[in-house]
């Protein structure tokens, strides 16, 4: 049987890391996939850098489109990323009839609908894994290995810079503000570090990953996100002292009220698995009501773990490419017509317990006055940790960090305490609230 013959869109970290492990592996990937799968033509910018790169056999181009109107490429790789061009791309391969494999979480979490439906018109594959967790094959697992489950909630460490961050800041008890700069310098962030330390990155993956859980519509736009940028050394430090790690968390969970779909820090138990994921690595928890917990830990990004999951796909789309589309897995897991309207909540009806950290003038009865505001509100208490007064202000005051955990509670009625809380004489700075996922 004649070689699937492959049109490559960019020959970047990514693109090039598919060509050389495709090339390297491509025996036991041609017994696995029953036939040969070969990169005929690749597209890039720097036409005389890619052909250096590919080598003589292999045409390369500066205009992505000449591999779309190609009639021998079979699938095409896309791997420019964004949202402009990319989608243009995209939309062109399945509306020629080409099968689309791409990395690009930002392009599918914002356009997955529109993208799916067209590949789902036309009768072509948009395969996926290489987008959510590098070279952890999540998608897979929860598109098919883990099918007969009801799935309840996923977690998931999905960004590997945060994850070097607050590692770092943890082993070091350094602020996040140095922390940055060494992870720039060291390479593991970017230049312009936005998405990753804002929570957009793990935003687009959890969005994802929530849609082919539940079967519901891809949609980025209702997702709660918040970063790590104002995270600080003490936090982490009174975390540890209380038996817990803050890890930056894509959740997305079922509920009776709807689906929660939100990224921000939290603090894990220690004795959980993830919560001891360290450096740049990834990890995502998946509940299922037979299977139970499972946890799926490994590269989140990088040359290579992330191509071998666009060459899974290249795999999965070889084996399937002359089967009948309505015998094939759905792109989102559930078959389009039975797609749910489950509502994303809104972060202020999303149950959770929290941490707090209030600077409180060290006086007689502030603890008390702060337990009581809770208490008035139905809040629980957990646990409570106060420190010795180790500030005095301007004004000659002692100052102390009170640090409380609650029970269960509603973000919105925690919203209308804290500002009580906040407009007390005796709160001395911003409170500090962490959400605290116990993962059980």
């Amino acid at each position: 049987m004649k070689p699937i013959k492959v049109g490559l869109l960019g020959m970047g970290t990514v693109g090039s890391g598919t060509f050389n492990v495709l090339k390297r592996n491509q025996e036991e990937i041609q017994r696995r996939a029953g036939r040969g799968i070969e990169i005929t033509m690749v597209a890039d910018l720097d036409v005389a850098r890619a052909q250096a790169l590919v080598g003589e056999g292999v045409q390369v181009v500066g205009d992505a489109r000449a591999v779309i109107a190609n009639p021998e490429i079979d699938i095409v790789i896309e791997l420019i990323g964004g949202y402009g061009i990319a989608k243009a791309l995209v939309m062109e391969a399945i509306a020629a009839g080409k099968h689309v494999v791409t990395a690009n979480k930002a392009l599918l979490a914002v356009h997955g609908t529109e993208i799916f439906a067209a590949a789902q018109a036309k009768g072509v594959m948009v395969a996926f894994e290489a987008a959510v967790a590098g070279g952890i094959p999540i998608i897979k697992a929860l598109r098919e290995g883990l099918t007969a489950n009801s799935i309840q909630w996923v977690a998931g460490i999905i960004n590997g810079t945060t994850n070097f961050i607050l590692s770092e800041m943890r082993d070091k008890g350094l602020d996040f503000g140095v922390v940055l700069k060494e992870a720039q310098r060291l390479g593991y962030a970017e230049a312009d570090p936005t998405f990753d330390i804002e929570g957009v990155d793990a935003a687009h993956k959890v969005t994802l990953m929530s849609a082919i859980a539940f079967g519901i519509p891809v949609q980025f736009d209702k997702a709660y996100v918040e970063g790590i940028t104002k995270l600080g050394a003490a936090d982490i430090k009174y975390a540890e002292q209380l038996g817990y790690r803050i890890k930056l968390l894509g959740i997305t969970k079922r509920t009776a009220q709807g689906i929660e779909l939100r990224v921000h820090p939290s603090l894990v138990p220690t004795q959980r698995l993830i919560a001891n994921v360290e450096g740049a690595m990834n990890a995502v928890m998946v509940q299922g009501d037979a299977v139970g917990t499972t946890l799926y830990y490994g590269k989140g990004a990088g040359s290579e773990p992330t191509a071998s999951a666009v060459i899974a796909d290249l795999v999965d789309i070889t084996r399937l490419h002359t089967a009948d589309p309505l015998n094939r897995v759905p792109h989102l897991a559930f078959q389009p017509g039975a797609m749910s309207n489950l509502a994303v909540l809104p972060m202020a009806e999303v149950v959770t317990s929290y941490y707090l950290r209030l600077r409180v003038a060290d006086q007689a009865g502030v603890l008390a006055k702060l337990t009581g505001l809770l208490a008035d509100a139905g809040i629980s208490i957990d646990a409570v940790l106060q420190r010795e007064a180790d500030q005095v202000s301007q004004a000659g005051e002692n100052q102390t960090d009170v640090i409380i955990l609650t029970h269960d509670t509603r973000e919105g009625t925690l919203n209308e305490v804290l500002a009580q809380m906040q407009a007390l004489p005796t709160v001395m700075a911003p409170i500090v609230r962490i959400r605290k996922e116990e993962l059980n």
